[in-house]
C-alpha cells in the first residue's frame, strides 16, 4: 500500500469544491514547460489531491495550445498518482443527451500537430494503450457521478478532433455512422497516452453538452448551449469530485490493471544507447523504470 493522490484536470471552477482544506496554487516547472496554469492543491477528508484547469484560468488556452506533457508532468511531480479527467463533449447518441455524464473507456484520435509521446529520439519507448482508462477509477466516477445525481453512462468511445472549430455535418455523421464513436471532444489525447506513459491510473468524465452536427434538432452546435449546459452540469461535476477521496480511500494498493506499471517493458533503447539528455527529462516521468 501507499499513500494516494488524487489530481483531477478540468474546467476552472472545478475546484470550487466544499471542504478542501489547506489550499494554495503551487507554481510547477517540468522539463516540457509551465503547465497550463498553477496547480491547486489541498486535502479532501484527509486525502491530497490537485487541481489543473486544463485551459488555464479565464479559458486562454485552445485544445491545441495547451502544453499536455507539461500538464501530466506536473501532476507527476507533485504526487499524483491517480488522475480524473473532466470534459465538455458532443454526443452521436440520442440516448447520451445534454446532461448526461459519459464514463469513457475508449479513445480514437483524431488530433494533429500535438506531441504524443514523452518519449523520442534518445530514449524509445512503445506503451500498450489497448484499454486506455483504469476500470477501477472508472468505477470510482461512475459512482461518484450517479450519486450527484448525474444520468451516467458506463462504456463509450471519445472521438478526440483537433479543433477549434466543431465538426462539419459530413464528419459528424461519418464519426457516429461509419466509427461508431459515442461522444466526441478535443482534449482528451494526446492526454489519456501521456498519463499512461507517466504510469498514472487514468479516467475519463466526459459531460455532454451538445448533439453534434448530426443530429436534426438543433441541427448545429452553439456555444450559447454548450456553454449553459456545461454550467448547469458543474455542481454535479464538483459532486463528483468531492466524492472520490471517500470512495478511494487514502491508501491505494498497485492497480490491479497495470496502469502504474505500464513502461514495465515499453523501453526499447538499451542504456548504453540513450541520450543522457533525454534521460534526465524523462526522469520526471519515468524515474521507476529508469533509476
Amino acid at each position: 500500500m501507499s499513500a494516494r493522490m488524487i489530481g483531477v484536470i478540468g474546467g476552472s471552477g472545478l475546484y470550487e469544491v466544499e471542504g478542501l482544506e489547506n489550499a494554495a496554487w503551487t507554481h510547477v516547472e517540468t522539463p516540457w514547460g509551465a503547465p497550463s496554469d498553477e496547480i491547486l492543491t489541498g486535502q479532501l477528508d484527509g486525502v491530497p489531491i490537485a487541481f489543473l484547469p486544463r485551459h488555464g484560468r479565464g479559458h486562454p488556452l485552445d485544445p491545441g495550445s495547451v502544453p499536455y506533457r507539461a500538464n501530466i508532468a506536473a501532476l507527476k511531480m507533485l504526487g499524483v498518482t491517480d488522475v480524473f479527467s473532466v470534459s465538455a463533449v458532443g454526443s452521436f447518441r440520442e440516448a447520451m443527451a445534454p446532461g448526461d455524464f459519459v464514463v469513457v473507456d475508449q479513445f480514437i484520435d483524431r488530433t494533429k500537430g500535438r506531441a504524443p509521446s514523452f518519449f523520442g529520439p534518445g530514449c524509445v519507448a512503445h506503451v500498450s494503450l489497448a484499454h486506455p482508462t483504469c476500470p477501477r477509477l472508472s468505477d470510482a466516477a461512475e459512482a461518484g457521478a450517479s450519486a450527484a445525481g448525474a444520468t451516467v453512462h458506463r462504456g463509450g468511445t471519445y472521438l478526440a478532433m483537433e479543433g477549434p472549430q466543431f465538426s462539419t455535418l459530413a464528419e459528424s455523421r461519418m464519426y457516429r455512422e461509419s466509427w461508431g464513436a459515442d461522444v466526441i471532444g478535443m482534449t482528451n489525447m494526446p492526454e489519456a497516452r501521456l498519463a499512461r506513459e507517466a504510469e498514472l491510473c487514468y479516467a475519463s468524465v466526459a459531460m455532454v453538452t451538445d448533439y453534434d452536427s448530426w443530429h436534426p434538432d438543433p441541427g448545429e452546435v452553439e456555444v450559447t448551449e454548450i456553454l449553459a449546459t456545461a454550467a448547469a452540469n458543474a455542481d454535479k461535476a464538483r459532486a463528483m469530485v468531492r466524492a472520490l477521496p471517500e470512495l478511494l480511500g487514502a491508501q491505494r494498493a498497485a492497480c490491479p490493471h497495470g496502469c502504474d506499471h505500464a513502461l514495465e517493458h515499453a523501453i526499447l533503447t538499451v542504456p548504453s544507447a540513450r541520450d543522457a539528455q533525454a534521460v534526465e527529462r524523462l526522469r520526471t516521468v519515468a524515474g521507476r523504470v529508469l533509476d
